[in-house]
């Protein structure tokens, strides 16, 4: 994969694999702008989530539609966008009407891994009661760059430009 101007690249996993984090630090990388999801979620879903709720496809679909009008209108120049992107038909939302030019990033951990730093998070509005929903809903991509959290935040950015073709 060749990284170049026009590439829309979702960074997807689970809630707690570090998404928004290593979005921000890879647009910058990148100079591309960022978006994050959860920044787009209807107030229904938020309060959904907060109540320890999982969402169902029904709820996610118009968040799908509305990160997918966003990489559309952002995709001459390109974006980042952060995305659980769980189900490969949400990836398939995601993805329309940008034919070739839309990558999926892959943060995976496992369950454990994640699971602690759920635990250390403060102030966002996924409880971490809802993990083991996430992923057992969760599809693992065929296609996407996959890279593990294990590492530092500077690692896993560096291994995703290596992944990408960018020194």
């Amino acid at each position: 994969m060749k990284h170049k101007k026009g590439n829309i690249y979702y960074v997807m996993g689970v809630s707690g694999s570090g998404k928004s984090t290593i979005g921000k630090l890879l647009a910058d990388a990148i100079a591309f702008p960022f978006f994050d999801g959860d920044d787009f979620h209807p107030p229904a879903n938020v309060e959904k989530m907060a109540a320890g709720h999982p969402l169902n496809d029904k709820d996610r679909l118009g968040w799908l539609q509305a990160l997918n009008e966003i990489a559309r209108e952002q995709q001459p120049e390109g974006a980042v966008i952060v995305c659980s992107s769980l189900k490969a038909e949400y990836r398939e939302i995601l993805s329309r009407g940008l034919e070739g030019s839309v990558h999926f990033i892959f943060l995976q951990g496992s369950f454990e891994e994640i699971s602690e730093r759920l635990k250390l998070r403060k102030g966002h509005f996924m409880p971490a009661e809802l993990l083991r929903s996430q992923f057992e809903t969760l599809e693992i991509p065929e296609n996407a760059i996959t890279v593990s959290i294990t590492p530092p935040p500077h690692e896993i950015v560096e291994n995703i430009k290596k992944k990408l073709g960018i020194s």
